[in-house]
């Protein structure tokens, strides 16, 4: 079966910022070519590395985000491999790439200088807060992105330091953002009978993007979002132990009355009797809900009906009740999630220094008549240098 991208050649400039968005083209079928420096990509030096290795080949994160990229060093830094770049941009459709702004033009690679070259490229930039501005220039991390994007004032207890989510997800939502403009930059491309354009993707910006309405709620409802991790808002809503760890359980506040009345009923027939008492109607009422009686009360309730039930079983029995309730789970759980399972989830994952055949998260999205393809090994260092460059027509160094 054909692949949905097949046909679409990309050169991914990007350091490991930028890494995931080059594998969502890949993963569809385009032929991605890794550029990367003599000394490798700085996405090579991430951890956790396979068997603890400290080694540019070994880096878990790089062979994950770069799987089945083909890999070509080039000096950017020397005149002659800009010049072998130069010669590759007239057979490629998109460039990403991941510099400090001003840097791609400083070497003669800007935007207006490569489309001389290809009038139909589509060149993306990713950058922590675009090509302009007063903090265009300014050194940033995940981190940082997540903090003046508003999602680390968000993240942690409400009595706390704001806590960042894990996984450098301001990196993956502005790969994911810079995936979907660049599509429609080359679909632009073809309809317009071939002129490419500049996509600017801000990390910052991607960030409030991802937070949905939390931006809008002081707008809407002159309410300043706050951190509520550790806090109840409503009884009935929140994580509570039980005999094998912990399950988040969404039974009281804004969900429908036979929800909170179903959970109510269910903690009755486990042998909970003093819970008839949120049969009552004052239970109705949120503003009730939102007091330390009613919060107290119902931990104190569900956490002796939960404690003697696995999450397998709570999530079992609360699902055939129509009661929103899940595990919190760990790693082991999700490799292990009959769901995921059945849905293919994790797929096998060849690594190539190793000789091994890992698990990673496979597609994200199913296609049926171009599915998603995954499983090859990333690439060695300057893996396919010679390849690339003769296939091209890129292997002299004069422009």
């Amino acid at each position: 079966m054909s692949a949905a991208l097949e046909g679409l050649r990309v050169l991914d400039l990007t350091n490991a910022s930028g890494h995931y968005c080059g594998k969502m083209f890949g993963d569809l079928g385009a032929d991605v070519i890794l550029v990367e420096p003599p000394t490798g990509s700085a996405g090579r030096s991430q951890a956790p590395f396979l068997d603890d290795r400290v080694d540019p080949e070994f880096s878990l994160p790089f062979s994950y985000y770069n799987a089945g990229k083909r890999s070509v060093c080039l000096d950017l830094a020397c005149a002659e491999d800009r010049d072998r770049l130069r010669k590759l941009i007239p057979h490629v459709d998109v460039l990403l790439e991941s510099t400090t702004p001003g840097a791609m033009a400083e070497m003669g690679l800007d935007f207006e200088s490569l489309s001389g070259l290809n009038p139909k490229l589509v060149l993306t930039s990713i950058t922590p807060f675009g090509q302009s501005g007063p903090y265009a220039s300014y050194v940033c991390d995940d981190i940082v992105a997540l903090a003046l994007g508003g999602m680390l004032y968000l993240g942690g207890y409400h009595d706390s330091p704001p806590i960042a989510v894990h996984g450098n997800q301001a990196w993956l939502a502005a790969s994911q953002f810079a995936a979907v403009a660049t599509m429609m930059a080359v679909y632009g491309a073809r309809r317009s009978g071939g002129q490419g354009r500049h996509v600017d993707v801000s990390m910052q910006e991607c960030v409030v993007m991802g937070m949905e309405n939390a931006v809008q709620f002081y707008d809407l409802e002159g309410v300043v979002r706050r951190r509520e991790a550790g806090r109840q808002r409503w009884a009935g809503i929140g994580v509570f132990d039980c005999a094998d760890g912990q399950v988040y359980l969404m039974a009281g506040g804004i969900v429908p009355a036979q929800m909170r009345e179903a959970n109510v009923r269910w903690m009755i027939e486990g042998g909970i009797e003093e819970a008839k008492c949120m049969l009552d109607p004052q239970w109705g009422s949120q503003d009730f809900q939102a007091t330390a009686e009613a919060k107290e009360t119902f931990a104190r309730l569900f956490g002796a009906f939960a404690e003697t039930r696995t999450k397998a079983e709570l999530y079992a029995q609360g699902q055939a009740r129509r009661i929103p309730i899940c595990p919190v789970s760990t790693p082991k759980d999700i490799m292990q999630n009959c769901q995921m399972v059945s849905r293919g989830l994790f797929v096998p994952l060849a690594h190539g220094p190793s000789g091994r055949t890992l698990q990673a998260p496979g597609a994200p999205y199913i296609l049926s008549a171009t599915p998603w393809r995954g499983g090859r090994a990333a690439p060695l260092l300057g893996e396919h240098t010679e390849e690339v460059l003769d296939e091209l027509g890129a292997v002299g160094a004069d422009a």
